[in-house]
């Protein structure tokens, strides 16, 4: 009995194992098949129409781009202003290369990546993307400031290093400090207002007036609608051969003017304009000195104000032909507080 204990138990063991690879399938090599089609690429990184951005004149970066075959990927040919910079014919997944190419040169100015991808038999897909690198200096943001726009020669918004989306063609010119915003036709900047507006607000920037068209849109964070009890409106409007430029708010309950606030010749210098916003009460001030002050019952209600219009009226202040503003505009800068007449000095005053 005990012998047929030992060899019994073995026996089973192997009956069992027998059972379980009954009904498996063997592994069988299946060949690849016919290469038929092209591959696919996309170029992630750069983005179409955003620039590089970097606080280092000469940049290390990646460009990212991703390349699809049907059987199998032969090469990645990577190429920075018809210069060849990369040819990659190795991949850990031979029909789907998800490829970040280290560029440790990258300098300022316009540039052109052209990607390349061929298959083993031989067929190929190209890919160009355009694209800008900026140096951005280094800055460090006064008590509050959320948003600062130079304008030099791009549309960064320079605390976050982010791009600000632009509706139209504007230019650049001659600026306050470096090049300006030119506006045009139809042309104007947006921006998210979630983080910068609230009970206390302040916007600084340098100014010069185009009279054309007679009247348009300075500023505008407005709701839908011609609502004027919430939100706020700058704007611009002729009075014979000057231009009035004057401020709208709303408390929730009625609307505030102050209307103009300066009366300003076309063509003249730059001039400097400040708006601080306090729960009670609002100063403007014209190249560093107040011009206006008004007493608030309540303070500012931006409900359905989701969105910051520089250079129009657009979307929300239309009426009354506040249309895009041809005027130009400087060193644009958003606090998320009320501005000090010190601070306005400070800003009127930097170099």
């Amino acid at each position: 009995m005990k012998i047929l204990k030992y060899f019994g138990i073995p026996l089973l063991l192997m009956v069992m194992m027998a059972a379980c690879e009954k009904g498996i399938d063997p592994i069988n090599a299946v060949a690849p098949g016919t290469d038929e089609t092209a591959p696919t690429l996309n170029i992630t990184f750069p983005v179409q129409g955003k620039p590089v951005t970097s606080m280092d004149e000469v940049a290390t970066v990646y460009f990212k781009m991703l390349a699809v075959d049907d059987i199998e990927i032969g090469s990645v040919k990577i190429e920075l202003d018809g210069t060849t910079i990369g040819n990659l014919t190795s991949f850990k997944d031979y029909r789907r290369a998800d490829i970040s190419f280290k560029y440790e040169t990258l300098v300022d100015g316009d540039h052109v990546l052209t990607v390349t991808v061929t298959d083993l038999t031989g067929k190929t897909i190209s890919e160009t993307m355009n694209f800008k690198k900026i140096t951005v200096p280094p800055y460090t943001p006064m008590a509050g400031e959320v948003f600062y726009m130079p304008f030099d020669d791009n549309f960064l918004n320079i605390i976050s290093g982010t791009e600000v989306p632009v509706t139209g063609t504007p230019g650049f010119a001659d600026g306050k400090k470096g090049s300006a915003y030119a506006g045009a036709t139809d042309t104007y900047i947006t921006y998210p207002s979630n983080g910068i507006i609230g009970t206390s607000f302040s916007v600084a920037f340098w100014y010069k007036i185009n009279a054309t068209p007679l009247r348009a849109g300075i500023l505008a964070i407005s709701p839908v609608g011609d609502s004027r009890i919430v939100g706020l409106r700058m704007f611009r409007e002729n009075s014979g051969d000057n231009q009035n430029i004057g401020l709208n708010i709303g408390d929730g309950t009625a609307e505030v003017w102050m209307n103009p606030f300066v009366v300003a010749t076309p063509g003249q210098d730059w001039m400097h304009i400040a708006i601080s916003i306090a729960p009670t009460d609002v100063i403007i001030y014209v190249n560093g000195a107040v011009v206006k002050e008004q007493v608030l019952e309540s303070p500012i209600d931006w409900t359905g104000c989701s969105s910051i219009t520089i250079g129009s009226g657009m979307p929300n202040f239309v009426y009354w032909e506040h249309f895009s503003d041809l005027s130009l505009y400087d060193e644009f800068k958003f606090f998320n507080k009320a501005i000090s007449a010190e601070e306005v000095t400070t800003i009127y005053t930097m170099k």
